[in-house]
């Protein structure tokens, strides 16, 4: 036998094999040209491509028959129009449900990225506010932590707002009854009569565990509110008493914390410094918290905003109890004795310039409300709720404005900030009186709020740096409680002069321009004097 492409055809061939299968011309044949031998001299062109056209045809109508093998039938073959025809519908069915499917696919993506983007900027705002808690330093030294504590106590007290003003205190309008006003007012210096003569020289004994005394107040926070909620649903007397407590142990907690903080102060950080970032996390907290109750309020009920509290103080008590160890003191410092309390000079002089702001922050919060309710601004009587939310909303950026301005009080003796801040407020409430329009009412209440946070942060500051840590507790204490007395005579004054513009910033003008004037005074040292305040050398 012949190797294939250069001798004879195989004669044993069957001769029903088309010649273009046979080995010896396949190889030519897909070359497209004829054998290279004698006995292929009889391959011409046209027959290589007549054979290429009838291979083509036979693959052609096997793609064909394995494409439609889905619609053969055992019958007889359907008409050629109908094939056609349901062939297409077919397919246009195809067509549709793939396309649904495929929307339905994109839809849940979209669902599950849109979730996941949410997700991520929930964590990403997270790790900013972490991040910038621990700057400095403060993530070594556990002020970091601290800020978080303090956030949580702000936002579980924000909470604890909403739902006494839903609940306990609705009934308290000021246009209707300002009575209930003023004796809302009176109750709240309560929790301030038992913190200050009582929990701060307490606290101040037991000093080496703030951690757990910082738990404490969190806890009973935590379970008052849950008692609260059940006592307003089923109309007991324990509301009153509940929410008494819950009061007395937030400020048992600001005046631990307050105390603890230089005892976290990391190297290279003023007090100052930390102060204002502390109060900033604090109002983080509260601006978190309100809005929680709220919509807890608005899903379940009037009750679950102190539900709302509950869970974060449950957080916050985790939290306190696994703060640094060095912020409590050294045991063999703590005395069974109560130390005495002497305020220092320039304690003492902060302290009263203090008492003008905040007796300026009680009037304008309480006389606004009464005015902008009964004598609205022309043009806003439609209006009044936006009208208030302006005027109040100018006081929380002035309040933000001024926890953030740490440098104005590093950059300036403390003292001279807050009396500033004093002669500020007294130009501003004198201007509103002399005329008074939005614009102004505006201008008083974002100067009021400034004063107040830039007056309490360099306050702050000073106790800090002037008393030793065994009576500082107990500083808080008091001056926590002279400034909430400021406040709610402030408020008092406001319910009891006419509801009237005119009389009534004249008024706040007049008694701020002698406070002041007696400030000057004193700071002089020709200003009488007021032994309960404690004047005193540094200790």
């Amino acid at each position: 036998m012949s190797t294939p492409g250069s001798g004879p055809r195989d004669d044993d061939a069957d001769d029903t094999t088309p010649y273009w299968a046979r080995g010896s011309y396949a190889p030519n044949w897909r070359a497209g040209r004829p054998a290279a031998d004698d006995d292929t001299r009889g391959w011409d062109e046209t027959t290589a491509r007549g054979d290429a056209r009838e291979l083509d045809e036979t693959r052609e109508l096997a793609r064909a028959a394995a494409s439609n093998r889905g619609d053969e039938t055992d019958g007889p073959a359907p008409d050629a129009t109908q094939g056609t025809a349901g062939t297409s519908a077919s397919d246009n069915a195809r067509r549709m449900a793939g396309g649904a499917l495929a929307a339905g696919r994109l839809a849940g993506q979209g669902v599950r990225g849109a979730a996941r983007l949410s997700a991520g900027a929930t964590k990403a705002s997270l790790r900013a506010a972490r991040r910038a808690s621990n700057a400095q330093g403060a993530g070594e030294s556990g002020l970091g932590r601290l800020m978080e504590v303090h956030a949580l106590s702000n936002a579980g007290d924000a909470a604890v707002t909403v739902g006494l003003a839903g609940t306990l205190f609705i009934s308290a309008q000021p246009g209707e009854a300002k009575s209930h006003v003023v004796l809302f007012l009176v109750l709240t210096m309560l929790p301030f009569a038992i913190v200050a003569p009582l929990v701060g020289p307490l606290l101040d004994r037991y000093r080496h565990g703030r951690r757990w005394a910082m738990g404490a107040t969190f806890a009973l926070r935590g379970f008052l509110c849950w008692v609260l909620a059940d006592a307003i649903e089923r109309d007991s007397v324990w509301q009153f008493p509940a929410a008494l407590a819950i009061l007395v142990a937030s400020k048992a907690y600001i005046v631990t914390r307050s105390s603890a903080t230089p005892r976290l102060l990391p190297d290279g950080m003023s007090l100052v410094r930390a102060n204002s970032r502390m109060s900033l996390a604090g109002v983080t907290g509260a601006t978190i918290g309100g809005p929680l109750a709220g919509g807890a309020v608005a899903l379940f009920g009037a009750t679950w905003a102190f539900r709302a509290a509950f869970l974060l103080f449950v957080f916050g008590t985790i939290l306190a109890i696994l703060l640094p160890a060095n912020i409590d003191s050294d045991r063999h410092d703590g005395s069974l004795r109560a130390p005495k309390l002497t305020m220092p000079p320039a304690v003492v002089a902060a302290l009263r310039t203090n008492t003008g702001l905040r007796w300026v922050s009680g009037f304008l919060t309480m006389f606004m409300a009464f005015l902008m309710k009964t004598h609205p601004l022309p043009g806003w009587e439609d209006k009044v709720t936006t009208l208030l939310a302006i005027v109040v909303g100018a006081a929380a950026i002035g309040n933000a404005l001024g926890s953030v301005a740490g440098a104005v009080v590093r950059a300036l003796a403390p003292r001279v900030v807050i009396l500033a801040c004093l002669l500020a407020d007294t130009a501003a409430v004198v201007v509103a009186a002399v005329h008074f329009y939005l614009m102004t009412a505006v201008i008083v209440g974002l100067v009021a709020g400034l004063g107040q946070a830039l007056g309490k942060l360099a306050l702050d500051t000073l106790i800090q740096d002037h008393l030793a840590e065994a009576v500082r507790t107990s500083a808080f204490a008091r001056s926590e409680t002279v400034l909430q007395l400021a406040w709610v005579l402030g408020g008092i004054f406001a319910c009891i002069i006419p509801t009237d513009a005119t009389i009534g910033m004249y008024a706040a003008a007049v008694v701020l321009l002698t406070w002041t004037a007696l400030v000057v005074a004193w700071n002089a040292g020709r200003g009488p004097r007021l032994t309960s305040w404690g004047r005193g050398r540094r200790t």
